[in-house]
C-alpha cells in the first residue's frame, strides 16, 4: 500500500499509480469482469431549423415528463433528456438510446435536437421557460427547484447539456477481487471500492475532456453581453472560442456554484460524504439569503436559502450512486444500501454521432473506471481536491496547448500531458486484453489503439476536428447542419430494440400516473415543503 500522505511511489518515474500487480491479478481472473451495468442519459435542447431555442411546451405525444421512463425534461422545456435502462449490452444499449431519438425525431415535427453541448442562439434567456411537471406537489417542487438554479446561476447556464454515464462492477468482481460473500454483507468494502474509484477520477479524470470534450467555442448570444475574463478569439460569424479549448462547459462558463468551493466535501468515507453533502443542504449562503425565498409578490424564488436547495443542486464531475426509493433524499439511499453504482458527468455532447455518444466512448470509460478501481488511491483532502481541479482547468482551457503540463502529487512535480496520457494508454491496453478475452474480440484494443495517437496528435480529438468544422461555418451553421442531417437519418432509420408500441403504451401509462399522482395529494404545497424540511 501506498504511504497516505503521497500521492505516488517514492520512484520519480511514476507518473501514475504502479497498478503492475492489480494488473496481473485481473489477468488471472478475467471473469470477474463479466456483467458491467451500463446505462446512459443524453440531454439536448429542442431547436427550430434556424437553430434558435424551440419556444414549445413539451410535446404530449411524448407522455408526461415527470413518470416517463425514458424521456423526461431536464432544467427547460426544451431541454430534452433520454434515459435507457441498465444494461450488460454496449450495442443494446446504445440501440435503446438510438430507437428514443428516432421515435423523438419523428414525434418533433420541424424541430431539430441540438447536436452540441453548449446551447444554441438563446436571444433573451428570461424567455426561457423552466421545465413543467404538473400540479402535484412533487412535479410544482421539482419546478421551483428549477427557478431556484435560474436565480441563483441564470437560466443559461442550465440549458449546458451534457452525457451522463451510468456504470458498475459486476458483483463477481468484488468476490474476486475485495472477497466479498454478497450485495449486502458487503457493502461497506463495495463502498469502499467505488470511492476509491472516484478519487483517481478526480486526480486523472482530465484525460475523459482532453480526448472527448466537445466545446471549445460558444455562440455570442451565450454572453449575452456579459464580460468574460477568458481570452476569446472571435471572426464575423458570432463565436468565441479558445484556440486549445477542449470542453468550455467544464470550465467556469459552465456548471460552477462558488459557494460549493468551501464545503469540504471528499470521497475518503461514505459516512464522511454523506455527513458533508447533508451539511450543505442545511448551511445557509448569505448570497442566496439576501435574495429570499420569495417576492415581493409572494412568488416563490427558491426552495430555501441554503448552500444546496437538495442534494442534487451539487456540481461535481462524478456521483456516487444508489436507485432511490419513493420520497427517500439520494443520500439516505446511500447509507442504506452502499453505493450502486457511480455517474460521470464530464461526457460533452459528441456531435459526431447523432445521438450524443459512440461505442468507442463507451468502451474507453470501461477501461478507464475499471483502471480507478485496481490503482491505488490515497486518502484525498479538500486542499488536493483543489489541486486537482487546476489540472482539469488546464486541460478544459488549454488541453492541446503544444508542450501542456499535467501537476503530479499536487505541486510536488510537473509532467507532459503527453507523457502522462501516453502512460495510463499503456495500462489500459492490458485492461482491454482482459475484457476482449471475455468477448473473444479486439474491440477495446482497438479503442485504445485508436485513442492513445490523440496525445501524438492533438488534433484527432473531437474538441480540434468540431473546431475546424465550427470556423468555417459558426457554432450555429456547424449546428444547424449537423441537427438537420441527424434529424433526416433518424427519420428514416426503423426502431430496432423497442417498437411504436411500446413508446405509445409508455406516454400513455406515464400521464395516468402523473393523473393519479395530482389526485391522491392531501398535503396543500407549503405543507408539503414543510413536511420535506422536517
Amino acid at each position: 500500500m501506498l504511504n497516505k500522505n503521497k500521492l505516488f511511489s517514492q520512484r520519480e518515474v511514476n507518473v501514475i499509480p504502479d497498478v503492475s500487480k492489480a494488473l496481473s491479478w485481473l489477468e488471472a481472473h478475467p471473469n470477474a469482469l463479466k456483467g458491467i451495468g451500463r446505462g446512459i442519459e443524453r440531454e439536448t435542447l429542442r431547436v427550430q431549423p434556424n437553430g434558435h431555442l424551440a419556444e414549445s411546451g413539451h410535446p404530449e405525444s411524448l407522455g408526461s415528463a415527470l413518470k416517463h421512463d425514458w424521456i423526461t425534461t431536464d432544467f427547460a422545456e426544451t431541454l430534452l433528456e433520454f434515459i435507457t435502462p441498465v444494461d450488460h449490452s454496449i450495442d443494446h444499449m446504445l440501440t435503446v438510446l438510438r430507437d428514443i431519438h428516432r421515435h423523438v425525431a419523428r414525434e418533433l415535427g420541424e424541430e431539430r435536437m441540438w447536436p452540441f453541448s453548449m446551447p444554441c442562439v438563446i436571444e433573451d434567456a428570461d424567455k426561457i421557460e423552466l421545465a413543467q411537471y404538473g400540479k402535484s406537489n412533487i412535479g410544482r417542487m421539482k419546478t421551483l427547484y428549477r427557478e431556484g438554479l435560474k436565480n441563483r446561476y441564470g437560466a443559461l447556464m442550465q440549458t449546458i447539456s451534457g452525457i451522463h454515464y451510468n456504470f458498475s462492477l459486476p458483483l463477481s468482481f468484488w468476490q474476486e477481487w475485495a472477497d466479498v460473500k454478497d450485495v449486502e454483507s458487503g457493502k461497506e468494502t463495495i463502498s469502499a471500492g467505488y470511492l476509491r474509484l472516484i478519487r483517481n477520477y478526480y486526480r486523472f479524470g482530465w484525460v475523459i475532456p482532453y480526448l472527448f470534450g466537445a466545446s471549445p467555442a460558444i455562440s455570442s448570444s451565450f454572453l449575452q453581453g456579459r464580460e468574460s475574463a477568458l481570452p476569446f478569439e472571435t471572426n464575423d460569424k458570432e463565436m468565441l472560442w479558445l484556440p486549445y479549448a477542449t470542453s468550455l462547459r467544464l470550465s467556469d462558463l459552465g456548471y460552477t456554484n462558488k459557494s460549493q468551493s468551501s464545503l469540504g466535501i471528499t470521497f475518503n468515507s461514505l459516512e464522511g460524504y454523506v455527513s458533508a453533502l447533508k451539511k450543505a443542504i442545511k448551511t445557509p449562503s448569505d448570497e442566496f439569503a439576501e435574495m429570499g425565498t420569495r417576492d415581493a409578490d409572494g412568488n416563490w424564488l427558491q426552495l430555501n436559502t441554503n448552500v444546496l436547495q437538495i442534494e442534487n443542486e451539487l456540481y461535481a464531475p462524478i456521483r456516487p450512486k444508489r436507485v432511490t426509493r419513493s420520497g427517500e433524499a439520494p443520500s439516505d439511499a446511500l447509507l442504506r444500501g452502499g453505493i450502486e453504482y457511480i455517474e460521470v458527468r464530464s461526457l460533452d455532447i459528441n456531435p459526431f454521432s447523432a445521438i450524443g455518444v459512440d461505442e468507442n466512448q463507451v468502451r474507453f470509460l470501461d477501461l478507464f473506471l475499471i483502471w480507478c478501481t485496481l490503482a491505488d488511491a490515497p486518502e484525498m483532502s479538500a486542499e488536493e481536491l483543489q489541486c486537482n481541479r487546476k489540472n482539469w482547468n488546464r486541460v478544459v482551457l488549454e488541453g492541446r496547448k503544444p508542450g501542456q503540463k499535467i501537476e503530479v502529487g499536487c505541486g510536488e512535480a510537473e509532467h507532459s500531458l503527453q507523457e502522462v496520457g501516453k502512460t495510463l494508454f499503456a495500462d489500459l491496453r492490458r485492461v482491454a486484453e482482459v475484457l476482449d478475452s471475455n468477448q473473444g474480440s479486439t474491440q477495446y484494443q482497438q479503442v485504445c489503439d485508436q485513442l492513445v495517437a490523440s496525445f501524438d496528435d492533438p488534433e484527432l480529438t473531437y474538441s480540434a476536428r468540431i473546431l475546424n468544422a465550427m470556423k468555417e461555418d459558426g457554432v450555429t451553421g456547424t449546428g444547424v447542419a449537423l441537427a438537420e442531417q441527424y434529424r433526416h437519418l433518424l427519420c428514416e432509420e426503423p426502431l430496432e430494440v423497442l417498437s411504436e408500441d411500446d413508446f405509445s403504451r409508455q406516454a400513455k401509462a406515464s400521464l395516468l400516473a402523473q393523473q393519479q399522482l395530482e389526485a391522491s395529494d392531501t398535503l396543500d404545497f407549503e405543507a408539503y415543503l414543510a413536511s420535506r424540511e422536517g
